[in-house]
């Protein structure tokens, strides 16, 4: 079960770093090529767009040991003739604490809100973004002050793609990883108390994997009246080819960086969920398991087919009934 810290500097004697900073240039996961991906520069214009298709696949499992599944997935990819298509694919990874009726509350919330204000913003995505992870954290921390539900709060990890660009929004220390050229890269930054103590050189990340503190974290969604959220700086380049792989800590604690990788590029997304959700439970699964492939395939499609084809507006929240079956949100192929 997730904690969150309030205060890091009673626990490791430092005070924290501003959480809420934005990420300049991503840096790349454990296993990962050096070279980092291509973030835009400020005032710099992105590449004419190159036409691809989304291919997309989002699972939940409740893993080995729970019995309720607090996390909820979002993936919404709209028609070229719906009014949201201008602001691209909106992909949600929320992983909820506080216990039954608590935790799955609250990441419920954070999907169907951070949904909802992006998609009715008239903001640039990312400051959309930034807004719709504020208005989510002002109505968990709100409905977390009824008696029943106090102390619950969630992750959020959310990916748009628009065009050629990608833009992210995170607190907590669920996970965003790029895949291209054949290298995976970590393009989040984990909110948590043994990744601060990582970046401040007191744990290696081995150690991190294993610290009995491993699940404290510093910044959730509706712990605190407002929240700091990390965006990107600049928005991403992103092309045919790319993959994004969203992610709960129930996977990227038992299945490493590498090991994805290689899983990831060997299948279709759909395959791929299903391979990595049973390599987490075959180690142990004691925690729920969320993931999200997002693959940019070459467009092969004619613009009158495109305009065509149904609004994709997919979720997965929890249901007081659904206990074990692993659940999809999507497939996405063509």
């Amino acid at each position: 079960m997730k904690g969150v810290l309030n205060t890091l500097s009673r626990w490791i004697g430092l005070g924290a770093k501003d959480a809420g900073r934005r990420k300049q240039a991503p840096r790349p996961a454990r296993a990962a090529r050096k070279t980092p991906p291509d973030v835009l520069e400020a005032g710099e214009i992105a590449e004419a767009a190159i036409p691809y298709t989304v291919a997309a696949s989002m699972m939940t499992d409740v893993g080995c040991d729970r019995d309720v599944n607090e996390d909820s997935v979002q993936y919404i990819h709209p028609a070229e003739s719906d009014g949201r298509a201008a602001r691209g694919s909106l992909f949600i990874v929320a992983d909820g604490m506080g216990g039954h009726a608590a935790g799955e509350v609250a990441s419920r919330m954070a999907v169907e809100t951070i949904t909802r204000v992006y998609y009715e913003s008239d903001q640039p995505p990312s400051d959309a973004l930034e807004q719709a992870f504020h208005e989510a954290n002002r109505a968990i921390y709100e409905a977390a002050q009824n008696g029943t539900r106090q102390g619950m709060g969630t992750t959020g990890t959310a990916l748009v793609l628009q065009g050629n660009t990608a833009f992210y929004a995170h607190v907590g220390d669920s996970r965003l990883y790029l895949i291209r050229d054949g290298g995976i890269y970590l393009m989040s930054e984990d909110h948590s108390l043994v990744m601060e103590m990582v970046r401040n050189g007191m744990l290696t990340l081995e150690e991190a994997r294993t610290h009995d503190d491993k699940n404290v974290i510093l910044r959730a969604l509706g712990t605190k009246p407002a929240v700091e959220v990390t965006t990107w700086s600049e928005p991403l380049r992103v092309g045919p080819g790319d993959r994004f792989l969203l992610c709960s800590d129930g996977l990227y604690d038992l299945v490493e960086d590498q090991e994805m990788l290689d899983t990831v590029t060997a299948a279709a997304p759909h395959a791929a969920c299903e391979a990595l959700i049973a390599l987490a439970k075959e180690r142990g699964g004691h925690d729920n398991i969320t993931i999200g492939l997002i693959g940019l395939v070459e467009e092969e499609e004619t613009p009158e087919a495109q305009a065509d084809r149904p609004t994709r507006d997919l979720e997965i929240l929890p249901g007081e009934d659904e206990i074990k079956p692993t659940r999809e949100a999507q497939t996405f192929e063509e």
